[in-house]
């Protein structure tokens, strides 16, 4: 919302990942087709973006494969994303998007994802609320959690400092409140 980033070994990382798939590539084998670097959008949802590989299995449906440099994470982003690119392709191709894939690079291995009806609407409420927070100008406090530690963000946001004001008002406010 403020279009604040800056990089860190983290981003530096899934930045020279994403070299292989950003560029658009063509190619065929036996029994599909992919495609590099789609644009896809979708107007019911209200979400456009960039699909790192999709491939168009020997039927014509369609597989997103979504890259991603480190191991499955315990929160469900990466996975809200694939869904989002599913939902976009079923939407602009008119044919359904199962499944898809998230390719792990430092294990070289794939994690199928089934895109639930669950799924789908988790990406549908995450839109809303994003569109939301941007309508109304204002940010959530940082999480100040252990998603921060490896946060790119860290320094800008400063999840401790925003921490320590919030808990001194609220010492502040029972020193002077005699019934606190």
């Amino acid at each position: 919302m403020e279009g604040e980033f800056t990089n860190n070994i983290h981003t530096a990382r899934g930045n020279a990942e994403h070299e292989k798939v950003d560029g658009i590539h063509h190619e065929t084998h036996s029994d599909r087709r992919s495609e590099t670097a789609l644009p896809v959008w979708s107007d019911r949802v209200g979400l456009i973006g960039k699909c790192d590989v999709v491939e168009f299995l020997a039927d014509g449906t369609p597989y997103p494969v979504e890259y991603k440099h480190g191991p499955k994470r315990k929160w469900l982003n990466d996975d809200l994303q694939l869904a989002a690119q599913a939902m976009c392709l079923e939407d602009m191709l008119g044919r359904p998007v199962p499944k898809g894939a998230i390719f792990h690079a430092s294990s070289h291995r794939r994690r199928e994802v089934f895109i639930t009806p669950e799924l789908r609407a988790r990406v549908i409420d995450t839109a809303n609320a994003i569109r939301a927070m941007l309508a109304s100008g204002v940010l959530p406090p940082p999480v100040n959690d252990s998603r921060c530690r490896e946060c790119s963000l860290k320094e800008i946001c400063q999840p401790e400092a925003v921490a320590d004001r919030i808990r001194q008002r609220q010492q502040q406010h029972r020193l002077f409140d005699p019934e606190a």
